[in-house]
């Protein structure tokens, strides 16, 4: 039999808030196929998190065959920064920064390899997305604006990637998370996020290459179909953009979290060693679509 099999991995899932979002769904897959997790969360939300866990308020079952989902460690990130540098002073100060360490990408990369060491990393998965004007249309988004849905969004993923590679075990495997919005037009998806997406999607190829050659290590990104996560709820029209999906994909039944999270799986595994440089959908068929369909349309059955 043909196995999807991690054992013995070490996974990071950077982006874990809660356990609504595709980062939960992929951190619950990795683990069930056997490998152990890490995963990051942004600074203000890590108490929150850690008390949900503590107090059972999320979804840690994996089924009756795999047991709960644990972490091995939970790491504060702010992927906005690279250094300590670099973060404002406004931020250092900050209550819900305070005495947290170093949570740069560099911090991560620091607290990775003093906690785990060398050549032990093998999965990194990049769920980290943030448009601060994303309800705006693109042509009245501010500079800083597109600017910091851009470097939260994509260049963070180059920065993670540049950061974590050298420590990685040979023949790693890096995942980014993508949308629709790259590529076509999704009213209501603003700040900047498209584009940011689209940067993404570009940098997955450009890295494939320089990665692969230098470290050995594959880059691919799901682009996955709108979901009703707590995160998602910010862009305002997200239920809409999943209506929009089960009325006119190839398949009308809901798309949910855990399909993104097999597919990530299978992305990262063995079994996709010979996968780089790839953007992969995971949205029902919604992509190969270029024209609505109307209400009443429906394929008739075949007859022989």
């Amino acid at each position: 039999m043909l196995g999807l099999d991690l054992k013995g991995k070490l996974a990071l899932v950077a982006g874990v808030a809660d356990d609504q979002g595709y980062g939960w769904a992929i951190a619950k897959a990795l683990k069930k196929a056997g490998a152990n997790v890490i995963i990051t969360t942004w600074p203000p939300a890590l108490n929150i998190l850690r008390m949900s866990l503590e107090r059972g308020k999320l979804d840690t079952n994996l089924g009756p065959e795999y047991g709960t989902l644990t972490f091995e460690k939970i790491y504060a990130l702010d992927a906005m920064f690279d250094h300590m540098d670099d973060v404002p002073a406004d931020v250092k100060t900050n209550k819900r920064y305070q005495e947290l360490g170093d949570f740069t990408v560099r911090g991560l990369r620091d607290s990775i390899e003093r906690d785990f060491g060398v050549d032990k990393l093998d999965i990194v998965v990049h769920s980290l997305a943030n448009g601060p004007e994303v309800q705006k249309s693109l042509v009245d988004t501010s500079r800083a604006g597109y600017l910091a849905a851009n470097s939260a969004s994509a260049y963070s993923f180059v920065s993670i990637v540049r950061h974590l590679s050298p420590i990685m075990k040979k023949n790693g495997s890096f995942l980014a998370l993508s949308y629709m919005a790259a590529e076509k037009v999704i009213p209501g998806y603003g700040g900047g996020m498209s584009s940011a997406k689209a940067a993404l999607e570009s940098d997955t190829r450009v890295l494939a290459f320089e990665v692969g050659r230098r470290h050995g290590h594959r880059i691919n990104t799901i682009s996955a179909g709108p979901l009703a996560s707590r995160a998602a709820k910010a862009i305002g029209v997200i239920q809409n953009m999943i209506s929009y999906c089960e009325q006119n994909a190839p398949l009308q039944d809901s798309l949910q979290a855990e399909d993104v999270g097999h597919t990530a799986a299978f992305l990262c595994s063995d079994l996709a060693r010979g996968i780089t440089g790839t953007l992969l959908y995971v949205d029902k068929g919604m992509h190969s679509m270029g024209m609505a369909v109307p209400t009443a349309y429906h394929v008739s059955p075949q007859h022989s």
